[in-house]
């Protein structure tokens, strides 16, 4: 089996099979991985530091079995940093991401997707992020535009600073900074009401419905991520689709722009949107949900009593 050392910050770092294609359609090796995990470690390192992670395996690449990993397993260096983690009936052991070794260590596991919790492990249960998944019924960007505009429009009325970053899949993930004074359950619940608000005033283009056959052709307002170890796409993160394509942070006023999609970036483009820092006017410290919970109660009293009045 051919191997390659890889210098990553302090440490060298064994890469097995370079060569080992990882997207067969675009001819993508693990040496690809590799290179750009070590590119790309400045801009999502910030994303990754303290948090437990999900790491979305591909031995064979696209074309073979993946697998979802929580428990880092036994084998990986004692370097790589773990975190144990309460769970029902015991604890899990999940790994976690501070450097760029880690970074070149997982690209070599076949590692192409790190999912990240909204917390972080010196405080588990009270997330620093909510999550709003915006899912569209197709492989439609347009409904996704709109639907974001929709929920920022909200968040700007309840004074919540938000982010958006494209998924890579399809969809975006509209992010609001918090200020870890709320469990988990407290804010699962904002952002479904949030949400329930949002969707019961465009009936016709967005649901909270969580079953598919229930949706029909209306973008699915995804809350179910803020929960107690659920996980998202971390910022730049590679997607298992073909074309490698990278979950990206963008601004808000990049999503008029037609060329920007779910996909519109990858591993050979991202790193230019990655250097102009799309999130630089998101407040570094996260909101208390106390006083947009007030004004979201009063607009839904206001939009019960309208409904009431037919």
């Amino acid at each position: 089996m051919s191997t390659t050392t890889v210098r990553a910050g302090r440490r060298t770092v064994e890469v097995h099979r370079p060569e080992k294609v990882l997207f067969p359609a675009d001819g993508f090796t693990k040496a690809d991985l590799v290179d750009y995990h070590r590119a790309i470690a400045p801009h999502m390192l910030p994303h990754l530091r303290g948090r437990p992670l999900m790491l979305e395996r591909l031995p064979d690449g696209l074309g073979g079995p993946g697998f979802m990993q929580k428990d880092t397993p036994e084998s990986f260096p004692d370097w790589v940093r773990r975190a144990e983690v309460p769970k029902e009936g015991g604890t899990v052991t999940h790994t976690v991401c501070g450097d760029t070794a880690t970074l070149v260590y997982l690209a070599d596991q076949a590692c192409v997707t790190l999912h990240r919790w909204q917390s972080r492990t010196d405080r588990p249960h009270h997330p620093d992020r909510m999550v709003f998944d915006l899912d569209p019924p197709e492989d439609d960007f347009e409904p996704v535009r709109r639907a974001a505009r929709l929920l920022g429009d909200l968040l700007a009325e309840l004074r919540l600073p938000s982010a958006l970053m494209t998924t890579g899949s399809r969809g975006l993930h509209v992010i609001v900074p918090l200020g870890r004074r709320h469990a988990f359950d407290e804010v699962r619940a904002f952002a479904k009401d949030a949400a329930d608000l949002l969707a019961a005033s465009h009936p016709d283009r967005l649901t909270t419905e969580a079953r598919k056959a229930a949706r029909g052709d209306r973008l699915y307002l995804d809350v179910l991520r803020n929960g107690y170890a659920q996980t998202a796409v971390a910022p730049y993160s590679v997607r298992a689709r073909e074309g490698a394509p990278v979950a990206t942070p963008v601004s808000w006023d990049q999503l008029d722009d037609p060329d920007v999609t779910a996909r519109r970036w990858n591993i050979t483009n991202v790193l230019d949107q990655a250097a102009a820092n799309p999130w630089e006017e998101v407040p570094r410290r996260g909101r208390a949900l106390g006083p947009a919970r007030r004004r979201l109660d009063a607009l839904r009293r206001d939009a019960a009593a309208s409904r009431a009045a037919g």
